[in-house]
């Protein structure tokens, strides 16, 4: 028979756009060939507000069965940012107390979630909680320690130094980690911690088909151009992404190398004849682009994983990332794919440096890069082993 594993995550859809919730569904799909996988998650569609959007209950997605519970209580975000700024400037001094007053605002907060695992763990074989950052995780997984791992998703972010995770770090029997980064960084914040568990990531699928042309042809841009992919969100960088194309003279050496944008937006987008947002777009639309663009951009100084630089590098194409986040500076390293600023001027220089030739190489390098190590069957053989010792 089975083992019957259940992963734990803040939100699941085919139409959510979230690295982690992705990640979670399509390990989920994949580890369904070995165990009997269901996927424990709240109602709520969008991250800014937990609105309750999807009916609660039990519905499949790609042979994967969502079961959905309301959440108690929306998100106020303005609400949220003053505590979050509150806490922000007394981190050191805050009770465990307010930590966690700032947990059930940060939500999202469902006590079906939390009843229904208090009376129905005994049935699971093992639990898998993606992400540390939210409630689903930090007021679940102490119910379930003795059979519950955890793929933080960590990076160097302000919450991630709150004295609440202390605890909570302690308390996995085993940890999936998506880079080496993200691991050192974890050893080095919780040092107490036992932190086994493999170095996973997740495997790229592109489709069987992708034209550059076809992009081309849709939204007819026939420059070159730099591509953006991603929720389009200050916290991701694209504020300073914005100012450092407009301030530098991308139109002087680039002669009409446009800015493209697939994803949501959170923020303004700049007034910029050169800067095209298509908004959110489908896979096949996505792939047809990273065929069709000169490299991909990356911004985010926090991340614990780029998926979009691997499709990238699927694609043979090179990345341009943001230095300061340690996880994408390791990866470009590793993969030989791409390189990295850390203000305007070196964003400048990156570009005048990865002319055609270059930019070949850093994508065949990268290729190989993704071929060698980011392929399923080394995946699923590693969470395989988290369950051995159950």
């Amino acid at each position: 028979m089975k083992q019957r594993v259940a992963f734990v995550v803040q939100r699941c859809g085919l139409e959510v756009n979230g690295g982690a919730e992705a990640h979670c569904l399509k390990v989920s799909e994949r580890m369904s060939q070995y165990w009997s996988t269901e996927i424990l998650t709240t109602c709520a569609f969008d991250y800014l507000t937990w609105q309750n959007y999807y009916p609660p209950g039990i519905v499949e997605i790609a042979g994967v069965k969502i079961r959905r519970f309301r959440v108690a209580k929306q998100r106020n975000l303005k609400t949220f940012n003053i505590l979050s700024d509150k806490l922000f400037s007394r981190l050191r001094e805050a009770s465990i107390e307010e930590q966690e007053a700032w947990m059930y605002a940060q939500g999202p907060y469902s006590p079906e979630l939390i009843t229904y695992v208090k009376k129905h763990k005994h049935e699971y074989d093992a639990f898998i909680f993606f992400t540390y950052l939210y409630a689903t995780t930090y007021l679940t997984l102490p119910i379930v320690q003795d059979k519950a791992f955890l793929a933080p998703l960590a990076h160097d972010e302000w919450p991630i130094y709150m004295s609440m995770w202390d605890s909570l770090f302690a308390k996995p029997r085993g940890f999936i980690f998506n880079t080496l980064e993200e691991r050192n960084f974890l050893k080095l914040r919780f040092p107490k911690a036992n932190l086994k568990g493999p170095v996973a990531g997740i495997a790229v699928e592109p489709p069987a088909v992708y034209s550059a042309e076809s992009f081309r042809q849709r939204y007819n841009i026939h420059e070159p151009f730099l591509l953006y992919i991603g929720r389009i969100d200050p916290s991701k960088g694209c504020e300073e992404l914005f100012r450092h194309y407009m301030e530098s003279r991308l139109q002087q050496d680039f002669g009409s190398r446009k800015l493209v944008l697939l994803g949501k937006p959170m923020m303004p987008i700049p007034q910029h004849p050169d800067i095209v947002s298509l908004g959110f777009v489908d896979e096949q639309t996505k792939w047809d682009a990273l065929a069709a663009c000169d490299l991909l951009v990356m911004p985010s100084p926090y991340e614990s994983l780029s998926m979009v630089l691997l499709e990238a590098w699927t694609v043979g194409k090179p990345v341009l990332v943001n230095g300061k986040c340690e996880v994408l500076v390791g990866q470009c390293r590793r993969a030989q794919g791409g390189l990295w600023y850390t203000n305007r001027d070196e964003f400048q220089v990156a570009l005048e440096k990865m002319d055609e030739p270059v930019r070949k190489q850093l994508g065949v390098q990268g290729k190989a890069f993704v071929k060698a190590n980011y392929v399923w069957s080394k995946i699923e053989s590693e969470y395989l082993s988290l369950l051995r010792s159950c």
